[in-house]
């Protein structure tokens, strides 16, 4: 018995193997970007809330659920936390990505739910659980950002509204997003202690309002109205406190500094910067002046100014190691490159970045502020020393890739500025005359070429926010490095400094002249 077989066209044979090609490619990138494993933690997650809201307490009796009420748990558990890796997927996907971060997150809110679950046992004290999600909401703010905090604590308090059984749920998520809103508006950063403290003096008015409103149109008790608003507004006030002593146990566990922590690390008596300050000096005045272009730069396009400012101060602390070996550092005594070899130079100069990534490790710098020592270079050339070797050696033995810098290229909007900042604050330096034409002109070349160079391949950032910065450096540029006017020299005065004094010739010896030609200056 013959088989007949269908005859397929050569061409929808080609176009069937490379659609089950790219469906292969598209599963492993899947799978190699963790998105896979955050689907099964999404899961597990699920299933874990599930539990957690199938137990109740009543007396001293534990009762667990059903087989058909836990499965209805779990269908509204999954359906929520769809709804929350979703939005992490499309705006905080660096989260997935990076497996600790995730189970930070996974953790923290199923810890809130178990206490949300346990503090439902009491009538008396149940809405204590509001400040579960205040604690949500701070907590997710200072970590990532206002926007992803809202959605994800208000997602968390629907989940813990079902602590309670009927119009209480309703109660209870109400109050929860009157705190959680709170929260999300009045606390963009943390640059004093205090900060908290007001932030949930304001969330526990806002939850005793709504909670004194929600007693009033159910009609209950005035002492009920009392006791359960105060409860509410107890527990979210206190939400604040203990987050202020917790603080640097929420940095570390997810991998993030705040602002608190960077003025701390902007304090000129850190260990690091005074050494910086006492073994290069002249790096420690550039990373002060780079601090200030970067925060300017940073706040044109709504980046993190402070991170900008206290990165800049740290991003050469790899110089202190060969201070001699950068113009900056030399103080008018002969030039070390000099006497050695453009690529012995060339692997002195690199060198700073890996000195600078060691020293910071050994100093615990966090790894927010390491990046900017790692990345303030990216992959650039050092063509002053790529064009003297292909003098010595000529132009066919030299390799552009021999005298770039290792990288990596910025990763951050605020890695971009640095970069920025530090390449054209050096060339405008190195002007003789810096008017604003020439500074601007100095600014967008060397903006282009690190565009054209592919510096910020790696990172989120526009042309329009580039444009931006450009401005902002112009700016910031030429306010510093802006003109004097010159005055007439007083012959008189020149003529008996270079007489008088033992007749040492030097014009600047007389301890009047120059101070009374300061004092008339005009200022600028």
């Amino acid at each position: 018995m013959k088989i007949f077989r269908k005859k397929v066209n050569a061409r929808r044979k080609q176009v069937r193997n490379t659609r089950a090609a790219e469906r292969a490619s598209k599963y492993n990138e899947f799978v190699k970007q963790g998105y896979m494993a955050a689907v099964i933690t999404a899961v597990i997650f699920a299933f874990l809330c599930s539990a957690v809201l199938s137990f109740s307490v009543e007396g001293s009796l534990v009762r667990i659920a059903g087989p058909a009420e836990f499965l209805a748990y779990f269908a509204l558990m999954l359906l929520i936390t769809a709804g929350m890796g979703v939005y992490t997927y499309l705006f905080r996907p660096r989260i997935i990505r990076k497996r600790a971060r995730l189970l930070a997150l996974t953790g923290l809110l199923l810890l809130l739910l178990f206490i949300a679950k346990t503090g439902s046992g009491s009538e008396e004290w149940v809405y204590l659980t509001t400040g579960t999600g205040v604690v949500s909401a701070m907590i997710l703010t200072i970590t990532y950002s206002q926007r992803y905090s809202l959605t994800i604590s208000l997602l968390y308090a629907l989940m813990a509204s079902f602590v309670l059984p009927g119009q209480e749920a309703v109660e209870l998520f109400l109050t929860m997003v009157a705190g959680i809103f709170a929260c999300c508006f009045t606390m963009k950063e943390i640059r004093n202690r205090w900060k908290l403290i007001q932030v949930s003096m304001f969330a526990a008015i806002c939850v005793m309002a709504v909670s004194v409103s929600m007693g009033v149109i159910n009609r209950l008790e005035g002492l009920e109205v009392v006791q359960r608003a105060g409860t509410a507004a107890l527990s979210t006030f206190f939400v604040g406190v203990i987050i202020q002593g917790i603080l640097p146990v929420i940095e570390k566990v997810f991998g993030v500094v705040t602002s608190m922590t960077l003025l701390d690390y902007s304090d000129a008596n850190q260990p690091l910067l005074k050494k910086l300050a006492m073994e290069a000096p002249g790096t420690y005045s550039h990373s002060l002046l780079l601090g200030s272009l970067a925060e300017n730069a940073a706040e044109a396009i709504g980046a993190n100014g402070l991170l900008c400012r206290v990165g800049a101060y740290y991003h050469d602390i790899g110089k202190t190691n060969k201070p001699k070996y950068f113009v900056e550092n030399q103080m008018g005594q002969a030039n070390k490159h000099d006497t050695i070899t453009p690529a012995m130079s060339q692997l002195v100069i690199v060198g700073h970045v890996k000195d600078g990534i060691e020293i910071a490790k050994e100093y615990n710098l966090p790894p927010a502020i390491r990046q900017f020592i790692e990345t303030h270079h990216g992959t650039t050339m050092i063509k002053y020393f790529y064009e003297e070797a292909k003098k010595q050696r000529g132009e066919e033995n030299v390799s552009e890739d021999d005298f770039r810098y290792p990288g990596p290229k910025p990763s951050t909007r605020e890695a971009a500025i640095l970069m920025l900042c530090d390449g054209t604050e050096g060339a405008t330096r190195a002007l003789s005359e810096p008017t604003p034409s020439k500074i601007s002109a100095v600014v967008h070349n060397i903006l282009m070429s690190r565009l054209r160079d592919g510096q910020f391949n790696d990172c989120e950032i526009t042309i329009k926010e580039l444009s931006k910065i450009e401005k902002a450096l112009v700016k910031s540029l030429t306010a510093h490095y802006h003109g004097r006017v010159k005055y007439p020299e007083d012959k008189d005065e020149e003529k008996k400094a270079e007489n008088g004094n033992g007749g040492n010739g030097n014009k600047h010896s007389t301890s009047e002249s120059q101070p009374q030609r300061e004092a008339i200056q005009k200022p600028d």
